[in-house]
C-alpha cells in the first residue's frame, strides 16, 4: 500500500441482469514514522588520525514515505549535511565529537544515538 491508495472503496458485482453494490467503507493507509536509526562507521570505535578521511552512514530499519536525513554535531547547530552518508575529508583537531543523523517523513522525526568520534 501506498498513501495515495487512501479513499472510499465499493465492491461491484453483475449476474445475467441482476447488479449488487456494496457500501462504500473509508480506507486511509497511515504512513510507518522511520525507526530503527543507526549510525556506523568505516573507523574502529570511530577513531580516524589527524588528515585522514571519515565516511559515517546512516541507516534506518522501517519508515515509509520520502525520508530525509540531516547530520548534526555536538555543539553545532547547522545541519552537516542531508544525505544517508556523511564523509568528513582531512580531519582535524577540531571534528573531535560527537556525531548523530536525524530521520524524518515528513510526519515524524527519528535520531540514533550519537556516535563519539575521536581524532588522534
Amino acid at each position: 500500500l501506498q498513501l495515495h491508495h487512501s479513499g472510499r472503496y465499493r465492491c461491484e458485482g453483475l449476474l445475467g441482469s441482476w447488479q449488487s453494490r456494496s457500501a462504500a467503507v473509508t480506507v486511509t493507509v497511515h504512513g510507518v514514522p522511520p525507526s530503527g536509526v543507526s549510525l556506523s562507521v568505516q573507523s574502529p570505535g570511530g577513531q580516524v588520525a589527524l588528515g585522514d578521511r571519515l565516511v559515517l552512514s546512516c541507516t534506518v530499519t522501517t519508515g515509509t514515505g520520502s525520508l530525509s536525513f540531516s547530520w548534526h554535531r555536538e555543539g553545532s547547530g547547522a545541519s552537516l549535511g542531508t544525505s544517508p552518508c556523511l564523509e568528513l575529508r582531512h580531519i582535524g583537531d577540531n571534528d573531535s565529537s560527537q556525531y548523530w543523523c536525524r530521520v524524518s517523513n515528513g510526519d515524524s522525526v527519528a535520531e540514533s544515538d550519537p556516535l563519539n568520534v575521536t581524532v588522534l
